[in-house]
């Protein structure tokens, strides 16, 4: 089996190997997560949540820790997994207890 990256080596790599997605995708993301109606803070609370509701461990990973950086405390990144669970059912509470946890304890929040 080859070398698992983690999300940062990966979108690295595509920077290079899928230069012009790449490029357009960040260029979305600088968009959609700058200050708006809803500040950033806000939006990455969200982006835990639909990473929750997606079942997408890299994402969980990256948000939640860039929501702790922001300031954003335990109880809203849990609560925000909540309304995951409540959309998303069974699965985002298995992501909910075993990779949001592990972050948020990582971290020591």
């Amino acid at each position: 089996m080859e070398k698992k990256y983690t999300i940062e080596e990966g979108m690295d790599r595509l920077k290079t190997e899928l230069p012009d997605v790449a490029g357009a995708f960040g260029l979305l993301r600088t968009e959609a997560t700058r200050d708006g109606l809803l500040n950033a803070r806000t939006k990455r609370i969200v982006m835990v949540a639909v990473s929750v509701a997606q079942r997408c461990e890299p994402c969980i990973r990256t948000h939640v820790k860039a929501a702790v950086e922001m300031g954003v405390s335990r109880g809203e990144i849990l609560e925000a997994s909540g309304i995951s669970i409540l959309m998303a059912g069974g699965p985002a509470m298995a992501y909910t207890a075993t990779v949001v946890m592990e972050v948020l304890d990582q971290m020591g929040v």
